[in-house]
């Protein structure tokens, strides 16, 4: 077969049902499935699904003019051991660009045959039935006619001529050219669901494959298709994605939107291991049965997604005065996910961070997979993004609002609930979460440090346990995160033992150093596993790294931890005594004063990060007369074993040095900032007031 020797020149039409059927190389031609973040993912057969990355691309992915269901070619990277595909960019977006078309057919004889292609082979291959438009009956109303019983009066009217037929014949090409330009600017639809069929829920299609089955629910997304409209429907037991056929790509029941609560009749099949509704007719319901349908969906949302208690990793009295709170939590973000809203979780790019976000991830993941059968559910309905700091700000909000209104434009995705842990709770973050209440987000925010009580004025929840009144200061973000976790999927409980422990950089509480031995890792274990935590959560800090984080928090035997945290270990120490050397120490006030000028004495662009480098030098030498400040070219940060009311400093200084912009930046992380032009008397200033505070 000559053609095997220059198959980098020729596209393959993918026939199998496994992605371990795909060739590593070759070119497949795919369907736009959906956007991410961080890429595309491109169906290459029902059932296969790959992911194009960003980083692939030879341009930015917001350029991309493609749009869900729209033909691409892509190249095969690589296949995973767990079946994930990874896809590579392809230069040739055309029939006509490459030497030939075979098809790729592993399970039969067609394999290596050569495809004729032409500019009209855009239909897309498989078992689509077809939904008829309805045609007018005498009495004006619609009948259900199938394409075979059409072809049928064709062929009768042909060999049975009606004596009437010629003389009528031109008032029949008037009423066909009416009809075909009605056609042509009226919208295609379908047949409304009537009839006695039984209603059967989704939990229970399993069981009717095959089967002519009526469904009620709402609409949670449509996606338009080279081929059916796909229409993805939640009663009050699952989704189900449901194809409507009228013509290649042209949208079916065009009045159905996502929020539309409908009744669909449809056959139930078994489409490479998912199951589909090729739907057969659907009418959207209103009145009196929309309302039946609204209050079986609220209700069984309610009974499914509300937790009936707090699942403790271990007591913890911080934990229980917040145990409503978390509970409310909880069944906010179950109900998201039963509601098909995507979840959207920001925490600060540190190594307590991804664990709190780690930890979110293992409950959330699970729940979407039994809730949705596509493969790549999990990547449209979760989305993990680090932040920078641990302020929620006007960019990270502008951030997520256009890529949220991107997603509702273009593919009918609902507002997300945006989760922020370990940030959102002071109000510097007031800005951003007023901008995401203006377009209706639903904002939680669950963080164990400090918090405003103005904060719950511009998120929908709040767990905070010093706003209830407790102490909280031998709790860790990522430990309430992880018993949140627990609480919205206690399946997963055993799988979160080792997380708090894994969260404090100080000495964590006792019992949750045994709970974690208990499960198998020991104080050096979770050392280890701390700093490659933060050693990985610098790089690339505004990717989830989803993988990798599993990788090492759940899945690795020691191997992977022990050498990221040798880096970690080697970096930080070279940094810890570089910057050692460079400290200008003072006395004030009974207080010894060190000061770092950390842009001429640390390197500023590689591990570890400022305020890493600060917390380490306070670890090896705070005492209760200490204060350490690291000094940038229009900030600085403030380290000290004692209570410090960093706004009051903020204050106080700008009070001294009226026209140096003073002003707090983030209270968490100790950080003030100041115009650079008046940085030496800002300093002073700030150190003054410090001092004069803790004095």
């Amino acid at each position: 077969m000559d053609w095997i020797t220059h198959e980098e020149d020729v596209w393959f039409d993918f026939r199998g049902s496994s992605p371990d059927q795909l060739v590593s190389g070759r070119y497949y031609k795919g369907t736009v499935d959906g956007f991410a973040d961080f890429g595309v993912f491109v169906d290459l057969s029902p059932g296969v699904t790959g992911l194009l990355h960003r980083s692939e691309l030879d341009r930015r992915l917001e350029s991309l003019d493609w749009e869900s269901g729209d033909t691409v070619f892509v190249q095969v990277k690589n296949v995973r051991d767990n079946g994930n595909v990874d896809l590579s960019w392809s230069i040739r977006q055309s029939d006509s660009e490459f030497r030939g078309a075979r098809i790729h057919d592993p399970e039969g004889d067609a394999d290596g045959d050569p495809i004729e292609t032409d500019e009209s082979d855009d239909d897309e291959s498989g078992p689509v039935r077809t939904t008829p438009t309805p045609a007018p009956s005498e009495n004006g109303e619609a009948e259900d006619v199938s394409e075979e019983s059409t072809s049928e009066s064709a062929s009768e009217s042909e060999s049975t001529p009606d004596a009437d037929t010629e003389s009528d014949s031109a008032s029949t090409d008037d009423e066909t050219a009416e009809t075909e330009a009605e056609a042509e600017t009226e919208p295609q639809s379908g047949p409304e669901a009537t009839g006695d069929t039984d209603r059967v829920d989704v939990d229970a299609l399993d069981d009717h494959v095959g089967d002519t089955v009526r469904l009620e629910g709402e609409i949670v997304s449509v996606r338009q298709t080279s081929g059916p409209t796909v229409f993805e429907l939640r009663d009050a037991s699952g989704v189900v994605d449901c194809a409507a056929f009228v013509e290649a790509g042209v949208r079916a029941y065009p009045d159905v939107e996502v929020g539309s609560i409908v009744r669909l009749d449809g056959e139930v099949e078994l489409r490479y291991d998912e199951l589909q509704v090729e739907t057969e007719a659907l009418s959207i319901l209103s009145d009196d049965e929309a309302a039946t349908v609204e209050r079986r969906l609220a209700d069984a949302l309610t009974d499914e997604a509300r937790p009936d208690a707090v699942t403790p990793l271990v007591d913890h009295d911080a934990i229980d005065a917040v145990a409503d709170d978390l509970i409310d939590a909880a069944e906010t973000v179950r109900r998201a996910v039963l509601e098909s809203r995507p979840v959207v979780v920001r925490h600060a790019a540190t190594a307590d961070g991804y664990v709190a976000g780690a930890a979110i991830e293992r409950a959330v993941l699970p729940l979407i997979r039994e809730e949705y059968a596509t493969a790549d559910a999990e990547y449209h309905y979760f989305t993990r993004r680090p932040l920078e700091g641990s302020v929620y700000d006007m960019d990270d909000a502008t951030n997520d609002v256009t890529r949220m209104l991107q997603d509702r434009d273009r593919h009918d995705e609902k507002l997300p609930l945006v989760l922020l842990v370990g940030t959102g709770s002071t109000v510097e973050s007031s800005d951003g979460l007023g901008l995401l209440g203006i377009y209706g987000a639903r904002r939680v925010v669950v963080d164990a440090e400090v918090a405003d009580a103005a904060a719950a004025d511009d998120c929908d929840a709040i767990v905070n346990p010093g706003l209830a009144g407790a102490d909280a200061s031998d709790l860790s973000t990522g430990t309430l995160a992880a018993t949140l976790a627990a609480t919205v999927n206690e399946d997963v409980e055993g799988d979160l033992s080792h997380l708090p422990a894994v969260s404090y950089w100080g000495d964590a509480p006792e019992a949750y150093v045994d709970l974690a031995s208990e499960a198998g890792y020991d104080a050096d274990r979770t050392r280890e596993l701390r700093e490659a935590i933060a050693l990985e959560a610098y790089y690339q800090s505004y990717e989830d790294k989803r993988e990798l984080i599993t990788d090492l928090l759940f899945e690795d035997a020691g191997g992977l931890a022990g050498h990221i945290s040798e880096q970690f270990r080697q970096k930080l120490d070279a940094e810890v005594d570089t910057a050692t050397a460079n400290v200008d120490t003072r006395e004030e006030g009974g207080l010894t004063v060190e000061v770092l000028d950390t842009d001429a004495y640390t390197h500023r662009f590689d591990f570890p990060p400022t305020g890493l480098l600060l917390d380490e030098l306070h670890r090896r030498r705070a005492d209760g007369a200490h204060l350490i400040v690291g000094v940038g070219t229009d900030e600085l940060y403030l380290r000290t074993d004692a209570d410090l009311d960093v706004r009051g400093v903020a204050a106080d200084a700008a009070e001294l040095v009226d026209d140096a912009g003073i002003t707090a930046a983030s209270i968490r992380d100790g950080r003030i900032e100041f115009l650079s032009g008046r940085r030496d008397d800002a300093v002073d200033a700030v150190v003054d007031a410090a001092v004069d505070r803790l004095a």
